[in-house]
C-alpha cells in the first residue's frame, strides 16, 4: 500500500468497508502517526488512544472519504488536531486546579476537613452494625446491588434485605445526630445524603 495509488485504492475499499484493506491501511499509517502525536502530547498512551480514536471514526465514516483529496493529509490533520486538543484540555485542567488551590481560604480548607471527619465517622458507625444488617447494607450502598439481587445472593427475601436496610439507616441516623464529637452542621447533612444514607 505503499505511494499514492494504493492509498487512493484504499480510499474506494474503505469506502465500502473492506476489513482487511482497513487493517493494512492501519498498520501502514498507525506506527507515524503515533509519533507524531507524541511530539504534542509528550504520553505515549495517550498518543496511542488518540491515533486508534481517528481510525475509528475514519472506520464509522469511511463512506466520506471520497471526498478526501490526500487521505494522508486528513490523518496527519486530524491526529495533530487532536493532540493540540488534549494539550489544550490538559493545560485548562492545570490552570483551574491550580486556580482552585491558590483561592482555598482557610475557612474552605475547616469546611472540608469537618466532612471528610463526618464521612469517617460515619464509615465507623457502619462496622458497628449487626454483621448480617452491615453485610447487606454494604451490598446495597457501596455494591450498588438492588434487593432483589441481594435476596437471590444471599438466598433470603426481599423484605428480609428492605428490613435490614430499613433497620441500618435508622441505627446511622440515630448514631450520628446524637454522636457529641461530631458537632457537624446542618449543611453537613447533604455529606450523608450524597452518600445514600439518609
Amino acid at each position: 500500500m505503499q505511494g499514492n495509488g494504493n492509498i487512493e485504492e484504499a480510499k474506494k475499499m474503505l469506502g465500502v468497508g473492506n476489513i482487511t484493506t482497513f487493517t493494512n491501511f492501519y498498520t501502514l499509517f498507525f506506527k507515524k502517526l503515533l509519533i507524531e502525536s507524541d511530539k504534542y502530547v509528550k504520553d505515549i498512551q495517550v498518543a496511542e488512544e488518540i491515533v486508534q480514536d481517528v481510525f475509528v471514526k475514519i472506520w464509522e465514516r469511511s463512506a466520506d472519504l471520497n471526498n478526501i483529496q490526500s487521505i494522508k493529509s486528513y490523518l496527519y490533520r486530524s491526529v495533530i488536531n487532536q493532540s493540540i486538543n488534549y494539550v489544550n484540555r490538559q493545560k485548562s485542567l492545570e490552570y483551574h486546579h491550580q486556580k482552585i488551590v491558590r483561592d482555598f481560604s482557610e475557612t474552605e480548607t475547616e469546611e472540608i476537613d469537618q466532612e471528610n471527619e463526618l464521612i469517617v465517622m460515619l464509615f465507623d458507625e457502619i462496622e458497628k452494625l449487626p454483621p448480617k444488617c452491615k453485610e447487606i447494607f454494604k451490598l446495597n450502598r457501596f455494591e450498588k446491588l438492588k434487593y432483589r439481587e441481594i435476596a437471590l445472593k444471599l438466598n433470603i427475601s426481599e423484605r428480609t434485605v428492605e428490613n435490614h436496610i430499613s433497620n441500618a439507616l435508622k441505627i446511622l441516623r440515630e448514631a450520628m445526630l446524637s454522636n457529641k464529637e461530631s458537632n457537624f452542621k446542618s449543611s453537613h447533612l447533604n455529606v450523608l445524603k450524597v452518600f445514600f444514607f439518609f
